[in-house]
């Protein structure tokens, strides 16, 4: 049986700007075990980014947590120290981000950004130790002639090498969780491909568990176990890969699949979400989706889903599921 490596309870992170308050992430709760591939989807703005810097520590001002707690591995990450706060970041847990180029250090070599997640993981380390280690992880992530590579610089390699590059120095610390946030945006089909099936590969060769966030749910359905479905700051549905794909039930989420390409269906016009993304600095007092949802109801506007688990596994957060919406029962606020 897994072991549950990571649980997020009731976690809310908002931003405090002179315009207002953004709620980011507005109360999302899940778990994720040991060895498994959890997938977050959802548009632009839908806070599924800023909830994995909160595992990682990397909300800064204007931002924090104001609610909910990160265990990782039976520890409150939120009470770390900050001695045991950098040995988390990198040892425990690492991350890749969508844009290796502003990642990677233009004047230093790739050889001595790796020796420095090294050293972030071993601490005192030899020379020949380092040059080993590093080779090992160049060769990992498929770059040829790896004792070359360590003394060139970023620019002289392409995209897709790039990104190799930031996978292996998040492998250096061996850690039990790598979040990847949107790892192939700026890559073509082809090099998505690669970069793809290296993180299977390692994920197998490893047993270490993933946090793929991603808008593409190509990308999902090809890779994890489990998928969470975010808008407006708040987890719409999560359910098993299989499940979503096959038996969406939240209006978001069949909208999200409708306007997917679908070569069975050659000539016909994609069918896009009508509206526009909700503005976090003015949530609605329903459903934040209700405004561009095809079967909102009165009780959609007016008060906030629950969330109701569906005889297949599935968690939803929709008034369709609800007995009282469904018999025009009206729904008070000590309903709520």
């Amino acid at each position: 049986m897994s072991k549950e490596l990571l649980k997020i309870n009731d976690l809310k992170v908002s931003f405090f700007t002179p315009a207002g308050e953004v709620k980011a992430v507005n109360g999302i709760s899940y778990s994720l075990e040991s060895g498994k591939v959890l997938g977050i989807v959802g548009e632009s703005g839908s806070g599924k980014s800023v909830s994995s810097y909160s595992i990682m520590g990397l909300i800064d001002k204007p931002g924090k947590i104001v609610g909910g707690s990160i265990i990782f591995d039976g520890k409150d990450v939120s009470t770390m120290t900050k001695a045991e706060r950098q040995n988390f970041s990198g040892n425990e847990v690492a991350m890749i981000f969508q844009d290796p180029m502003t990642c990677l250090n233009p004047v230093f070599t790739i050889g001595n950004q790796i020796v420095e997640s090294l050293i972030h993981k071993y601490g005192k380390i030899s020379k020949e130790e380092i040059r080993k280690r590093s080779v090992e992880l160049l060769t990992l992530v498929g770059i040829n002639e790896p004792e070359k590579r360590l003394h060139q610089y970023p620019h002289e390699f392409s995209g897709g090498m790039r990104q190799r590059v930031m996978i292996a120095m998040a492998l250096a610390g061996s850690p039990k969780l790598l979040i990847a946030d949107e790892p192939t945006t700026a890559l073509d089909v082809t090099i998505q491909a690669q970069i793809l099936e290296l993180l299977k590969d390692i994920q197998k060769k490893t047993g270490m568990a993933i946090i793929l966030i991603t808008h593409d749910l190509g990308i999902v359905a090809d890779m994890a176990d489990d998928v969470i479905v975010m808008y407006g700051g708040k987890i719409v549905e999560y359910g098993s890969v299989y499940n979503i794909f096959n038996a969406p039930r939240h209006p978001y989420t069949k909208g999200l699949l409708r306007s997917l390409p679908d070569l069975s269906k050659k000539g016909e016009k994609l069918i896009p979400i009508q509206g526009n993304p909700i503005d976090l600095l003015n949530l609605p007092q329903g459903c934040a989706f209700a405004p561009r949802c095809e079967n909102c109801m009165k009780v959609c506007i007016n008060y906030m889903p629950e969330e109701y688990l569906t005889e297949d596994g599935h968690r939803v957060s929709c008034w369709l599921y609800d007995s009282r919406a469904n018999n025009n029962t009206e729904v008070k606020k000590n309903d709520q």
